[in-house]
C-alpha cells in the first residue's frame, strides 16, 4: 500500500538521510524540545541507519522534520521508532504522519511485521499519532510499561519520565487484504467476460 510522499500539498519532500544531516537533525531535536542526546550521536545514525530513517525538506532542503529508527537486532521483524522531530514552524501540516507513513511503507516492502516506539504516560499528541497509524493499517496498538524512573540516571534532581512501549502490528494486514479483495475482483471480472463470450457464441 505504497502513498505518494512526494506531497502536493506543499514543498516538503520525504527521503532517507545523508551523513552531512546528522548536524542538522541535532540541532532541529534541540530546538524543538526534544532530549538533547549527544551530536555524534545524530552523525552515526545518519551513517548506519539511513536506510530505517527519513528527513522531511522544504525546497531550500532544509530538514524540517525527521524519523529516525532501526530494526531490532533481537527482533528482525520489528522497527524501533527512536523519535520524531517536527519544526515548530511546520507543525499543523500532518508532517509527523507523513513521515511515520512513510517508514511504515518501507519497513514493510522489506518484510517487517511490527513497529515499536516509548511514548511518555503524558504525551497525548505521540499516542494519538501512533493510534492513528495502527488504526490506518488495519494493526492493533498494544501499550505496556517498559522503562521506569529507576531506568534512568538522577540527574541534579531531575528524573526522566516513564516510558510506555506501543507495539504495533502486523502491518501489511491491509495492503494484503486490499490485494486479496483486487484479485477476488479481477477473478470475477474474468469469470463475467467468459460468460458474456459463451453467449456471444450462442
Amino acid at each position: 500500500m505504497s502513498r505518494d510522499n512526494s506531497s502536493q500539498k506543499d514543498d516538503i519532500q520525504l527521503a532517507p538521510p545523508v551523513m552531512a544531516d546528522g548536524r542538522l537533525l541535532w540541532a532541529l531535536a534541540r530546538d524543538n524540545g526534544l532530549d538533547e542526546n549527544s551530536p555524534y550521536a545524530y552523525v552515526m545514525w545518519c551513517r548506519d541507519f539511513a536506510a530505517t530513517s527519513v528527513v522531511a525538506r522544504d525546497a531550500e532542503g532544509t530538514p524540517r522534520g525527521f524519523v529516525i529508527g532501526h530494526v531490532r537486532p533481537d527482533a528482525p521483524d520489528t522497527y524501533f521508532l527512536w523519535q520524531v522531530a517536527v519544526d515548530s514552524a511546520c507543525r499543523g501540516r500532518r508532517l509527523a504522519r507523513r513521515m511515520l507513513d512513510y517508514i511504515g511503507d518501507r519497513i514493510a516492502e522489506r518484510g517487517l511485521t511490527h513497529l515499536e516506539a516509548t511514548v511518555t504516560p503524558d504525551n497525548a499528541a505521540s499516542r494519538a499519532l501512533f493510534g492513528s497509524f495502527a488504526r490506518d493499517r488495519g494493526a492493533e496498538p498494544v501499550w505496556t510499561p517498559l522503562f521506569e524512573r529507576e531506568h534512568f540516571p538522577q540527574d541534579g534532581g531531575h528524573t526522566h519520565e516513564p516510558e510506555d512501549l506501543v507495539r504495533i502490528g502486523p502491518l501489511g494486514q491491509l495492503a494484503a487484504a486490499e490485494a486479496l479483495w483486487d484479485s477476488a475482483e479481477l477473478a470475477a471480472e474474468a469469470d463475467r467476460l467468459r460468460q458474456s463470450a459463451v453467449s456471444g457464441r450462442n
